[in-house]
């Protein structure tokens, strides 16, 4: 537990990239959400090894200093709290590094390139005595908690199957530059770790751990341009260099959940026409729960003794839903993606105040990976993986 002090908690930003700067934001807003948070964050400095963009942050944000070198973060005694949201063949090295600092940890999803890397980090942040949360966003959408929370109490019955769905045409673009992302060295896998970490912990999330899986994947655009400078998000590169796409950009994967329940996760980061068609289908044996992230206050839920031709109501959430309270006054009025992320700032402050975590941990983050390395195992194999034999 850590005791609040008049200047607040300090923290730094480690890559300021999108993610970096959502998280800055976050950490800006939350006082205004939550006013009776007793740590809130001090932004102490921002480390971007990108010439220029660390000094562009803290001019914008009000980070104390500036640094190009990450390592001068573990070892700033005024850093507390440390978001970590470089890329992902980064993750391992710098969350073990700021942990053995004795820094607690915001980490971005999803916490290296395998689940030997997400482990490493988990237990460096359990052995530091720290606190670790993981930047899995889309559980924090009072519509999901509420699905959630249905499931668990059987309004729709015993569950029976479940359709996960991650669709972007983020990559779609056959001028998308070749960055980290496309690399098997420094991004792991491709659309695995990008979307279906997300989708492999809202399966979980909503129905319990998955015992065995069986998945296949494709490269659909298989050569892109090299950068010639500097990138962030989802750059173009027109003319340059070609060179060859490492890791998958589309992955389908049946589920068995220990439960009995069955399910389908889907994911594509090429799919035309489809922008953040992100979403779940859960159906049971009295109803069925519908949410799309793209209308993320609604919930569709079907429940009752019809059975056959059983409407499916629309549910707009509401205060009393999560934590959209802390956002919106009444139902159906809107909370956004950036919003999820002020949640996620909020459970994380909140677990280094109180000494124990509330939200994503860094074992449901191992949790994720381990989903995600049975599906690359099972795509190279073509077999069922059974990962109730996993560590």
């Amino acid at each position: 537990m850590v005791d609040a002090s008049a200047d607040g908690l300090g923290v730094a930003v480690v890559g300021f990239g999108w993610m970096g700067r959502v998280h800055t934001q976050a950490y800006a807003r939350v006082p205004h959400h939550y006013p009776d948070l007793p740590l809130r964050p001090r932004l102490v400095t921002v480390a971007e090894e990108v010439p220029g963009r660390a000094e562009q942050a803290a001019a914008q944000f009000g980070f104390a200093s500036t640094t190009r070198d990450w390592r001068e973060v573990a070892t700033d005694p005024r850093v507390e709290a440390v978001s970590i949201t470089a890329p992902n063949f980064l993750h391992r090295e710098i969350g073990v590094a700021m942990a053995e600092a004795g820094k607690h940890i915001w980490i971005e999803k999803p916490v290296g390139l395998t689940s030997a890397d997400a482990r490493a980090v988990a237990d460096a942040v359990a052995a530091a005595g720290v606190q670790g949360a993981v930047g899995f966003n889309y559980r924090n959408a009072p519509a999901v908690e509420t699905a959630r929370e249905l499931i668990a109490t059987g309004e729709i019955g015993t569950v029976t199957h479940v359709r996960v769905r991650l669709f972007s045409d983020y990559a779609a673009h056959p001028e998308g530059a070749l960055t980290w992302r496309y690399e098997r060295q420094r991004g792991g896998s491709g659309v695995l770790g990008d979307l279906a970490s997300h989708g492999a912990d809202l399966a979980r999330h909503l129905l319990g751990d998955i015992a065995s899986l069986t998945a296949d994947t494709a490269i659909f655009v298989p050569r892109r341009a090299r950068p010639t400078g500097a990138t962030a998000g989802h750059s173009r590169a027109a003319g340059g260099e070609l060179g060859p796409v490492e890791n998958e950009d589309y992955v389908s994967c049946l589920l068995r959940f220990a439960s009995g329940a069955r399910g389908v996760l889907e994911a594509c980061r090429v799919s035309v026409g489809e922008q953040n068609n992100y979403g779940f289908e859960v159906h049971g044996t009295r109803g069925a729960v519908f949410w799309d992230f793209r209308r993320m206050n609604e919930l569709g839920v079907s429940r009752g003794t019809t059975y056959q031709d059983q409407p499916v109501s629309t549910v707009y959430v509401g205060p009393g839903d999560g934590e959209f309270g802390a956002f919106q006054p009444g139902a159906a009025n809107s909370m956004g993606y950036d919003d999820l992320k002020v949640v996620e700032a909020h459970r994380f402050l909140r677990s280094v105040a109180e000494g124990r975590p509330y939200g994503a941990t860094l074992p449901d983050a191992v949790r994720s990976a381990a989903v995600l390395d049975a599906m690359a195992r099972s795509a190279e194999t073509g077999t069922w993986v059974d990962l109730r034999e996993a560590p």
